[in-house]
């Protein structure tokens, strides 16, 4: 999901009639997201706070103006302490129609989809300047959001295009073999009549791509993943929005595969040993019992 489903399940609990009663609740998201809800000055007042450590790089991409633009009057003019940005509800001042409560409650959820879209619309909207001929071309740069502690995404645009990179790191050498036989379906799948129209997706493992020659180094245990965007990719409106959503969490759906796939092939072996188990259990001999008696009852052993 492109929301955080515990932040929505807990929204929704509360502005659908739910009991008030004072909350503090810090919740973990994907990429090292922190949210903290709270009731600080009355039950009826909801706080909700996130802390992100790539929260001043969006902030240099534009992510202020998209969250002024989607929240407006709930953004809290000073976040709590030691957080980045707090949002304000007044659960009395929710309109009493379910469509705009329910509005309220994905946009909420998806605050952290709406932090992390700031390089995105912006690289889309240099590339619309690039095809606009009364528009001197932009001077467009690489942008670089480390939303994890080892692994970034970067996006630029150009005349024609707009590349996001992203750099993952596999710890386990089990995950890179996994990893790179994933990775390469993406590149193969594309080849289908039925998805030329999709991004063309390249890999590559420790070097990085041309655009990134400069900035990061050769390592052996980070792999690169390149999505090339084309205009029909980010058309205004519906379509924008949704790449923006899904190519957020390729990360999460490369190492979700990763871990299925592992415990996919975990179960098949266990399975295989249990029937290897059966089948040495019926090859095991009888004991033969070798002691006879005589008529008389004295013991016989055969010598």
């Amino acid at each position: 999901d492109y929301y955080n489903v515990i932040l929505k399940d807990t929204l929704e609990a509360r502005l659908n009639g739910g009991k008030r009663e004072s909350m503090d609740m810090t919740i973990v998201d994907f990429d090292g997201v922190t949210y903290y809800i709270s009731t600080p000055e009355t039950k009826s007042v909801l706080h909700i706070s996130l802390q992100w450590s790539c929260f001043p790089e969006l902030v240099n991409y534009g992510a202020k103006e998209i969250l002024q633009r989607e929240y407006g009057s709930y953004l809290a003019a000073q976040p709590e302490q030691g957080y980045d940005l707090t949002l304000v509800i007044d659960l009395d001042s929710v309109p009493d129609d379910q469509e705009a409560k329910d509005a309220l409650i994905r946009k909420v959820s998806l605050v952290k989809r709406n932090l992390l879209a700031a390089p995105f619309e912006r690289a889309f909207i240099e590339q619309e300047q690039y095809e606009d001929q009364e528009k001197t071309n932009p001077s467009s740069e690489l942008m670089s959001v480390h939303y994890r502690s080892e692994e970034a995404i970067y996006v630029k645009s150009s005349f024609d295009r707009v590349t996001v990179i992203f750099s993952t790191k596999f710890k386990d050498e089990t995950d890179k073999i996994f990893g790179k036989v994933f990775l390469q379906e993406f590149v193969d799948a594309r080849r289908r009549p039925a998805l030329q129209n999709a991004p063309q997706v390249l890999y590559s493992t420790r070097e990085p791509p041309m655009e990134l020659r400069s900035v990061v180094q050769d390592t052996p245990d980070t792999s690169y993943v390149t999505f090339v965007l084309f205009p029909q990719h980010f058309t205004k409106g519906d379509v924008r929005e949704e790449t923006i959503s899904r190519i957020q969490i390729f990360r999460d759906y490369l190492h979700y595969h990763i871990k299925c796939s592992k415990a996919y092939m975990h179960t098949r072996m266990r399975a295989r040993v249990r029937d290897f188990l059966k089948v040495l259990n019926r090859a095991k001999p009888e004991v033969a019992n070798v002691e006879k008696k005589t008529v008389s009852g004295r013991t016989f052993r055969r010598s």
